[in-house]
């Protein structure tokens, strides 16, 4: 096994891959047996005490796979048993040729059903649906994942989870939710978000020795960024470096009875590196920013007119946070977007923006969780979550700029790409998370970061911060504002890039 790379492929492109694999010499039953070698020796590495071990096959080439395993099970000693979907006699290619090697070694063989499971066994291997599986099951197959599901089992799967979909992490009707995922020659996008990673386990990657030219020849559906390219995105800091040269965020929000909300933004944004920050709040807000923090700029307005000198000194605006949606909220909103500066647009500022006509294609940056990414297209949340990916592709169609999918396995994209941040933990499922997330990624956009990695970055580095609260002191009871001293330790390298010349 490799380390899980940073380009993410779709199931289509994986096929691609494995075609392109075969015709640059590799036969296909290279790849397969070094599958079911890669997967067999994860199995060991993971239960090694395991001695029965139920192999799960279908059909095609997972089904081969899963072949492939039994055989080294048996040669290693092991007592495999195979429980197949479809008839070792009716498969064709490779898959073939390994069922009959495994028949040819007198492993035991047994149709699998509700009737017949293997309760017996010390870990399932599950090579029974692959990336091929793009439409929902059949209610029998289901059915049969289902008590597969119930059977208090280690288990392991080959690629991908039985159930799940490749391309969206959606169940295809019922999942068979693995311990450990061994997934092959492409890192599938819906093993790492949707519900993608509450089925797959522990993921583990091999490449099967496929040629690097071959990858080459494939682009990425979508990038996982790394906390290097984060680093090596931030202009350096100069000796002779002032304030000025770091960029001003305001951050415009906070009606009555919701000043928490744009102060953690502002307190974020001054925590990831923002020369100046100010806020636009509500008077009776002003004397509870101070307090909080007294290097951010208060100033309270009953009119957005009043708004209008900071807007213009502004590098960068965050918008949204406990905005509201009466006209207070509304006009500061529409001053915002009028002003022509680079915008990070959250909460009421999304709700708003749902119920305009004509907009799109600004400077902005929108961070809707999955509630407000339905009011922007008019759709329902479960429509949202059914494929993220799908959603994210509309969002940015509708509304241009870049877009930001929070969520597990949260989704970027921009004119530049698209990324899948893979950090976070459900400790973060806590109030006030997008106000940090707001400030954060607003910071990095004054600092001349593009909207979109600003955006993929400050995603990485709040997800990160979150993780290091959770790892110090655990995922309960994790608040929002516990990421702000985290933020500035995970940017700390930051500060040691001196630019000498």
């Amino acid at each position: 096994m490799t380390a899980l790379p940073t380009a993410l492929y779709t199931a289509a492109q994986t096929r691609e891959l494995d075609r392109l694999a075969i015709a640059a010499g590799t036969p296909g039953a290279a790849l397969m047996q070094r599958a079911g070698q890669a997967a067999f020796n994860a199995l060991c590495e993971r239960w090694p005490e395991a001695r029965h071990i139920a192999v799960l096959c279908g059909g095609g080439n997972n089904g081969g796979d899963g072949y492939v395993v039994a055989a080294l099970a048996h040669d290693a000693g092991l007592q495999p048993r195979i429980h197949f979907l479809k008839s070792p006699d009716s498969l064709s290619g490779d898959a073939l040729t390994m069922a009959e090697r495994c028949r040819a070694l007198h492993i035991p063989m047994q149709p699998l059903s509700v009737e017949a499971l293997p309760v017996q066994a010390d870990v399932l291997v599950d090579g029974l649906f692959g990336t091929g599986l793009s439409a929902s099951l059949s209610d029998e197959a289901a059915r049969v994942l289902t008590a597969l599901d119930a059977l208090i089992v280690p288990r392991l799967a080959l690629d991908i989870p039985s159930g799940l979909s490749a391309d969206t992490g959606m169940p295809l009707g019922a999942v068979l939710r693995a311990d450990l995922t061994c997934t092959f020659i492409g890192l599938k996008r819906g093993l790492l978000t949707g519900q993608g990673p509450v089925y797959t386990g522990e993921l583990q990657f091999a490449d099967l020795q496929v040629p690097r030219d071959v990858y080459q020849q494939v682009p990425a559906d979508c990038l996982v960024p790394t906390p290097t390219a984060l680093l090596a995105s931030l202009p350096p800091r100069r000796l002779d470096g002032h304030k000025g040269r770091y960029g001003h965020v305001l951050v415009i929000g906070g009606d009555h009875g919701f000043a928490g909300a744009p102060i953690m933004s502002a307190q974020a944004a001054a925590r990831c590196g923002a020369g100046k920050v100010s806020l636009i709040t509500r008077p009776e807000h002003v004397v509870m920013m101070i307090a909080r923090q007294p290097e951010v700029m208060a100033r309270g307005v009953n009119e957005p007119a009043q708004a209008q000198s900071l807007i213009e000194a502004a590098t960068v605006i965050a918008v949204g946070p406990g905005l509201g949606r009466d006209d207070w909220g509304k006009g500061l909103l529409e001053l915002a977007m009028s002003s022509g500066k680079p915008l990070v647009m959250d909460a009421d500022a999304l709700n708003l923006l749902a119920d305009m006509d004509n907009v799109g294609a600004a400077d902005w940056v929108l961070t809707p969780h999955p509630g407000e990414a339905a009011r922007l297209l008019k759709a329902d949340s479960a429509a949202i979550q059914h494929d993220r990916f799908a959603t994210l592709e509309s969002l940015h169609a509708r509304y241009g700029g870049t877009v930001l999918l929070k969520g597990l396995g949260t989704l970027v994209q921009g004119d530049a790409g698209r990324a899948l941040i893979t950090e976070g933990n459900p400790g973060m499922a806590s109030g006030g998370m997008g106000d940090v997330l707001t400030g954060v990624v607003a910071a990095l956009r004054a600092q001349g970061l593009s909207g979109y990695d600003a955006a993929r970055f400050g995603a990485m580095l709040h997800a990160r911060a979150a993780d290091s609260c959770a790892r110090d002191k655990g995922e309960l009871g994790l608040l929002a504002t516990d990421l702000l001293e985290a933020l500035r330790l995970n940017l700390k390298i930051e500060s040691l890039k001196v630019e000498r010349n």
